[in-house]
């Protein structure tokens, strides 16, 4: 019989080195949520394909080039294509930005303005009001394009990610981002080479039912950033469902199992707000979710927190958590999938990791993924399901006092 380790790691190869970055928006996106739809069925899982509208994006070529020099730099996801020759203008606050004529000009941003993780699409579950404000600034700023100053060295992180923002855009790395702001009102040409056409992306859900109404969800995101194979961000969460897709689908259960495996965390969770759109209200029936994102690295320990819920589901978890030394618990984090979910009130088991990180960029490979530490994880998981068997929604809440 195959073990659970191997079974994990042939998941984790196809989806990291035989698809490779899967973004949302492009064919290797929809080429993964085939792929989980297909191992679903294979475990004998009832199998759900939540659509989504999403157009379908290809960069074909980005030039940039200034002084007669040729600089690397990368279009930013669903970028409009462009040719544009014009003056530079360097901005590095929100101050700068409202105090600066950009109209017509080219705008580099950087510092203040590129921190975090860039900002996501409009219609995601995540877009705050100060993303909110940026987006309406730079859109009546009119500029003719934005060059974007990636914070992280080491790999392109595309910083704007918005099918519905209209100006041409490209990121570039560090290195290059101090060749520009060294030369003061210079001219600048972009060239941006895309292609985007109407397109549809999807959630995936398998479902195992119980004997009872309530349900467990193990949560994991499909999608990466642009550059990335994103073996820990988030392919050893995926491939560690599957797995227990094929542990858990034979059984008889007290308490259903749903294998939310979603679409566009990395956007701002597009997936997720279809997910309430369709679910929200049958999330009563939950009686938490297991998100699992970012497991498994050499150099990292595997954490664990509790956020929300009743303090015997705390009790609960942390008597589990005491079978596996090397696993740590941390405080309360609300950067992935389960937030969404959180914020309904329902309660949330995350499962990360604390150490290196290398998510979101060219280096996060198989490689970096240890069989042992990732097969740990999935245990984790598999312990907590078989533990909260036969429990209820009423028991995981707040309101119980047991």
């Amino acid at each position: 019989m195959t073990s659970t380790k191997t079974t994990v790691m042939r998941h984790l190869e196809h989806l990291c080195v035989g698809i490779g970055p899967r973004p949302l928006g492009s064919q290797a996106n929809q080429a993964t949520a085939d792929y989980v739809q297909r191992a679903f069925e294979a475990a004998g899982l009832a199998v759900e394909q939540q659509e989504f509208p999403c157009p379908l994006w290809e960069e074909v070529e980005t030039r940039l080039e200034a002084g007669g020099e040729r600089l690397t730099a990368f279009a930013n996801t669903w970028s409009p294509a462009c040719d544009v020759t014009a003056p530079a203008v360097a901005l590095g606050t929100v101050a700068e930005l409202e105090a600066a004529d950009l109209a017509g000009r080219i705008g580099v941003l950087y510092g203040d303005l590129t921190k975090g993780h860039g900002m996501g699409a409009r219609s995601a579950f995540y877009f705050p009001e100060e993303h909110q404000q940026f987006v309406r600034l730079l859109e009546a700023k009119r500029p003719a394009a934005l060059v974007t100053v990636s914070p992280t060295p080491g790999g392109p992180e595309r910083l704007i990610r918005d099918w519905e923002f209209a100006i041409p855009s490209a990121t570039i790395l560090p290195e290059v981002g101090r060749t520009l702001l060294q030369r003061e009102n210079q001219v600048v040409h972009l060239r941006i080479e895309s292609r985007q056409t109407p397109g549809r992306f999807a959630n995936v859900i398998g479902r195992k039912a119980g004997r009872n109404h309530a349900r467990i969800v193990l949560l994991a995101h499909l999608d990466t950033q642009a550059d990335t194979p994103g073996a820990c961000d988030n392919g050893s969460g995926v491939a560690g469902l599957l797995a227990l897709a094929e542990r858990f689908a034979p059984k008889d259960l007290a308490t259903g199992l749903e294998w939310f495996i979603a679409n566009g965390e990395e956007v701002g969770g597009v997936g997720d707000a279809e997910y309430l759109r369709r679910c929200g209200d049958e999330l009563g029936q939950v009686l938490a979710v297991v998100n699992v994102d970012g497991v498994g690295q050499w150099a990292s320990a595997t954490s664990i927190t509790v956020m929300g819920g009743s303090q015997a589901l705390h009790n609960q978890i942390a008597a589990v958590k005491q079978r596996y030394p090397g696993v740590v618990r941390v405080e309360p984090w609300y950067e992935s999938d389960h937030t969404a979910f959180f914020f309904q009130g329902v309660p949330c088991i995350p499962i990360t990791s604390v150490g290196v990180h290398n998510g979101h960029l060219p280096g996060d490979t198989v490689e970096w993924i240890s069989p042992t530490k990732l097969d740990e994880a999935v245990s984790l998981v598999a312990d907590m399901v078989e533990s909260l068997q036969g429990r209820s929604p009423a028991w995981s809440r707040e309101t119980n006092s047991e």
